[in-house]
């Protein structure tokens, strides 16, 4: 089955400030007693998309 899902802007580029620690626990590598690496990466990758979201949602209105 072959389904396509359209994301509006999908192909948009979006810039993130990331250490490289962070980068290289979003790349699989792991930091084996410092967790907080990988959920501080995946927090701004999170508020950017979301930071978009509302940013689109107001253009919009």
């Amino acid at each position: 089955m072959n389904t396509q899902v359209k994301i509006p802007q999908g192909d948009e580029k979006v810039t993130v400030e990331l250490t490289r620690k962070e980068l290289m626990s979003l790349a699989g590598i792991r930091f084996h007693g410092n967790h907080n690496i990988e959920v501080s990466a995946r927090k701004k990758l999170h508020d950017i998309l979301e930071s978009q979201e509302s940013a689109a949602r107001q253009l919009l209105n």
